[in-house]
């Protein structure tokens, strides 16, 4: 089965786990998620996570974290679809939940936080957000 949106489908299992209460989840990796994963270790999100080499595309083993019971990530949302992809002008990136979140933006630089995108002053595709 192919997939259309590897983003999404991570965003699912990863909101998925968090709901079931789960400490590990696997989901499929690729560059933009390993790199979206750093964001969220980096950013506190997560505990941490580690490469699974396997004989296809390789897996991410993600360690989620929580705090007195309740998950870290509240919401992970995904913004830019392949059928209609957000961009942003590095003037008006978005704030997510007034400064509490991150908008992971795709740009020029690699996949970075929001707030790394205004001081670097470089725009690009919003991919989600995540509070």
């Amino acid at each position: 089965m192919s997939r259309t949106d590897l983003i999404a489908d991570v965003f699912t299992i990863i909101r998925n786990a968090l709901l079931i209460k789960k400490d590990i989840v696997d989901v499929p990796a690729s560059s933009n998620i390993k790199e979206i994963i750093a964001i969220l270790k980096k950013s506190e999100y997560i505990d941490n996570f580690k490469l699974i080499e396997d004989k296809k595309q390789g897996l991410v083993r993600v360690y989620l974290k929580y705090m007195a019971g309740k998950p870290a990530i509240r919401n992970i949302k995904r913004v830019s679809k392949p059928g209609l992809r957000v961009y942003v002008n590095g003037k008006k990136i978005p704030t997510v939940l007034r400064g509490r979140g991150i908008a992971i933006i795709s740009t020029s630089k690699g996949v970075i936080t929001d707030k790394e995108a205004r001081e670097l002053g470089v725009g690009g595709e919003v991919i989600g957000y995540i509070w």
